[in-house]
């Protein structure tokens, strides 16, 4: 063998080159062949010595009748086989790779022959003899063995790996990396060191790593060039060479637009971009910028190329964007129990004022709730994920509570989390103006009195997510409080302070169930309740509360058993939710357990709990789980519904 040493790109690891020594052959003798017309189709074919092989006899139907003892099926029918991996039971990735690669396994089911089942264990003999080597088993050896079974019954085919001994890294050499003054840093992400085993998949993933560990810390133009290996055989070691180009260290520049008709100005882009010009080149932050352009809804492709910058030591950003359409008509229907039927339908133009300035007219018709509205969005306001909201609204509610007739001016500064950029913190806040008429059961008349009211309020919200998902979270906590303090005008003016806390927690038990709870407190101070605006009040029951009641149905009734709400508001909720093995684990159960009560005192408390318990089904699809609950009351009352039924998007909190 010589020296023992190969030289090999590793991108071609276990690839195999064979040749075929070619044996002389004595030359061939044709027989004499007779005139066209002395031949008799009839008449049997000459034998042909020299060739080594009789003429078939067609007199035999089915030629694979005159083989004995062979159990390969004709091929008009399922063939019969099994194939039998041994010798690599302690290396579980080789199995994993043959199985999904084999070519008995991959025509498993098809036509085949003797001939055919051989092609095809010659075929999984090179397939292994590469996967072995591609996890540093260079001298692995694998035999074949095909069993016809005598009684007609499945052919068996064996492969038998001896693995050998596994080669390792007894030098690799990272050429280039010292220019950049970080080798050490760039080094530990390539991860390829001495004595580690000779892994393809080690070497490519650690290129992969080099390039991102590159691109992370200033280095837009970096080269990594393709590795190669020198293995020898007679020392089971290998050593790796690997050529880096950095390119040199740059600085964030600007954003230049190339060709199509961009929705938003380059200023307004470096509004989306989460550095500034000056910043070190970051290329996650690149990606992140990608995705929050498509996230605006208005373009449909962006792509960014780094380009030398203006300016010496800079990387400017070509960009190519093409437009979404920019109109969309949506619509939405729910069902709950106590809250009957609502279907909702919406026309946006999401660019009506540029930049990102979505105008929304809507209208909801439903049982309790018919609405009129329209809505601007301004997104991305003045920096990323800073959301500017106005609204204009009339609605009727018409709830077990109350009847009220309501026109709504409101707007407000949200600095929002989202799916690309899940923040721990998030904020809102701004003002809202009202004039509602509603009307209750007053207790003092004993009859339904309707009363107008004009309101003011400053509604502020702070919250901290900690969980690992906005949509299905399966670990970590949330906390919320919302501060609203309003005034309002009926026969006098006064004011109250209303605020509501909200947390919750997710704790996961292996991979298919996660432990999910949450609880909510509310209080109003500063005004008895019978001046206080019916729907400024708290109420609890229904799909996103106290599940197993109707919607606003726990808590103080009144004389015609109509729920009158309260000053504040107590509710906890504890769930299981399991996914199911069926259906590739899209659907899931979850049986909950919830308790609340509403109270006509300025603090809340933990008396007279109204519990509901119940069981729900989640369909998990890539927007989001969907969610049918039903729950039924305990210590039912007469007058409350039996089971209760929510349809809805996310989970329940």
């Amino acid at each position: 063998m010589g020296s023992g040493l190969q030289r090999t790109s590793i991108f071609a690891v276990g690839a195999l080159i064979s040749g075929a020594a070619v044996a002389q052959q004595p030359p061939l003798t044709t027989p004499p062949v007779p005139p066209f017309a002395d031949l008799d189709p009839q008449t049997p074919l000459a034998p042909l010595p020299e060739l080594g092989v009789a003429w078939p006899d067609l007199n035999v139907r089915d030629p694979l009748e005159a083989v004995p003892d062979t159990a390969v099926t004709r091929p008009n029918e399922t063939p019969r086989y099994v194939v039998r991996l041994q010798g690599v039971d302690a290396l579980p990735k080789v199995r994993e790779r043959f199985a999904g690669l084999s070519v008995l396994r991959t025509n498993d089911g098809k036509p085949a022959n003797v001939a055919q089942i051989d092609r095809r264990a010659r075929d999984d003999v090179e397939l292994l003899d590469a996967i072995m080597r591609s996890e540093g088993y260079y001298d692995a050896t694998v035999l074949t063995d095909i069993k016809p079974a005598p009684d007609g019954g499945r052919v068996t085919v064996t492969l038998s790996v001896a693995p050998g001994e596994q080669f390792k890294f007894t030098g690799v050499d990272v050429k280039g990396v010292g220019a950049t003054g970080e080798q050490a840093a760039l080094e530990t992400a390539f991860g390829v060191t001495p004595t580690r085993p000779v892994v393809a998949e080690d070497v490519i993933l650690g290129q992969a790593a080099l390039i991102d560990k590159l691109g992370r810390t200033g280095y837009p133009f970096a080269k990594v060039g393709e590795p190669f290996v020198v293995v020898d055989h007679e020392t089971r070691g290998a050593t790796l060479d690997l050529n880096v180009e950095p390119g040199g260290k740059r600085n964030f520049g600007a954003i230049r637009y190339q060709g199509g008709q961009p929705p938003f100005s380059a200023a307004h882009a470096e509004v989306i971009a989460r550095w500034e010009p000056g910043d070190l080149y970051d290329s996650y932050l690149v990606d992140d910028f990608r995705r929050a352009v498509i996230a605006t809804g208005l373009v449909s492709q962006v792509r960014v190329t780094p380009i030398e910058g203006a300016t010496p030591g800079t990387v400017d950003l070509q960009t190519t964007i093409d437009p979404a359409p920019f109109h969309t008509v949506a619509g939405e229907a729910g069902y709950g129990t106590g809250e009957g039927f609502r279907v909702e339908a919406s026309w946006q133009h999401r660019n009506f004022i540029q930049p990102e300035g979505a105008v929304t007219f809507r209208g909801v018709a439903g049982t309790l709730e018919q609405l009129l509205g329209a809505t601007l969005r301004m997104g991305n306001f003045r920096r990323r994920d800073q959301v500017l909201n106005a609204r204009l609204l009339a609605s009727h509610d018409n709830t077990a509570a109350y009847d009220a007739y309501t026109v709504d001016m409101a707007g407000s500064l949200e600095r929002q989390t989202t799916i690309i950029w899940q923040k721990p913190l998030s904020y809102s806040f701004g003002g809202e103006v009202l004039y509602s008429s509603e009307r209750n059961l007053d207790p003092l008349r004993g009859a339904l009195v309707r009363r107008q009211f004009y309101i003011a309020a400053v509604p502020v919200t702070l919250a901290y997510d900690g969980s690992d998902s906005l949509l299905d979270p399966t670990h970590g906590f949330r906390l919320a409080a919302r501060i609203s303090p309003e005034v309002s005008v009926q026969s006098t003016t006064f004011g109250y302070l209303k605020v509501q806390l909200d947390g919750s927690f997710y704790r996961p038990f292996g991979e298919k169930l996660v432990i999910a709870g949450r609880a909510r407190f509310g209080g109003i101070e500063g005004a008895p309740q019978q001046a206080i605006a019916p729907s400024r009040l708290f109420y609890a029951g229904g799909g996103g509360s106290v599940r197993g009641f109707g919607y606003q149905l726990v808590g103080p009734l009144n004389a015609l058993n109509q729920p009158i709400g309260g000053r504040s508001l107590t509710e906890f909720s504890l769930e299981a939710r399991i996914r199911l093995p069926v259906f590739g684990g899209n659907f899931g159960v979850v049986p909950f357990v919830d308790a609340g009560n509403v109270y006509t005192t300025a603090l809340p408390s933990l008396t007279g709990l109204r519990v509901g318990t119940g069981l729900g089904l989640r369909y998990y699809s890539n927007f989001g789980p969907i969610r049918i609950d039903v729950g039924t009351p305990l210590a039912r009352r007469p007058t409350e519904s039996l089971i209760s039924i929510q349809v809805s998007l996310g989970q329940a909190f």
